[in-house]
């Protein structure tokens, strides 16, 4: 499996714009590399997080979902479409969506552990579910950013049988050294591979780091 993991730099509560440079990006990739996975990062739709959420969340996912789900059967590829500030009618949720080659919706997905030092938990209600899914045969689980310093997540997921783990992420420059580390830790300990992605940029006053990688069961990698 090839896989082209993007590192968008979104803007901050610009929604048309984000959508559209994301659109692009996945075309680019795909072009370029004609990978059998495209991956985006952790909410880019608004970034990691504007103060209205209201006015600039996607309602029920339906927006992601119409672009990405043709998107993904026009090109023929799989997309891993990152997260999305998503507004439901009890409120709000960092959710993930994945689309298969034919477009449809193999996996949906609310990330379960909010980052409270930067108050997400105040902003966002938790999922309560793992999340696992299939595409072109492979056995694949996917987290979001923070979420990946909790190991007993992945861990149920390789127990039942995951091959393959994606991480979407908007993960600060400042502390790019533990997500490089943890995201080998996870590699190795589960004996899976894992797919990161974490976006660049600024996120309001927070610098994100990129680092994006591939990274084996052996845990050898290449950061980006």
């Amino acid at each position: 499996m090839k896989i082209s993991c993007i590192q968008m730099d979104m803007q901050l509560g610009a929604v048309e714009e984000n959508f559209a440079h994301a659109a692009a990006l996945v075309r680019a990739a795909v072009d370029a590399d004609q990978p059998d996975v495209v991956v985006l990062p952790e909410t880019w739709n608004t970034g990691f997080f504007p103060q209205d959420l209201a006015s600039c969340a996607d309602r029920d996912g339906e927006r992601t979902k119409a672009v990405f789900s043709a998107l993904a059967k026009e090109l023929n590829v799989n997309i891993v479409c990152g997260s999305v500030a998503n507004q439901r009618a009890d409120g709000f949720y960092n959710t993930a969506y994945v689309f298969d080659r034919a477009g449809a919706v193999v996996a949906e997905y609310d990330k379960t552990h909010l980052f409270t030092p930067s108050g997400e938990n105040g902003r966002f209600r938790p999922g309560a579910h793992t999340c696992r899914f299939t595409l072109d045969g492979i056995s694949c689980g996917l987290i979001i950013c923070y979420e990946i310093r909790f190991p007993e997540l992945a861990r149920a997921m390789a127990l039942a049988g995951t091959e393959l783990l994606f991480v979407v992420a908007q993960w600060p420059e400042s502390r790019i050294m533990h997500l490089e580390t943890l995201a080998r830790a996870r590699a190795i300990e589960n004996q899976m591979f894992l797919a990161l992605c974490n976006s660049v940029g600024a996120a309001g006053e927070t610098r994100c780091g990129g680092h994006s990688a591939i990274i084996d069961p052996m845990g050898e990698q290449r950061f980006i």
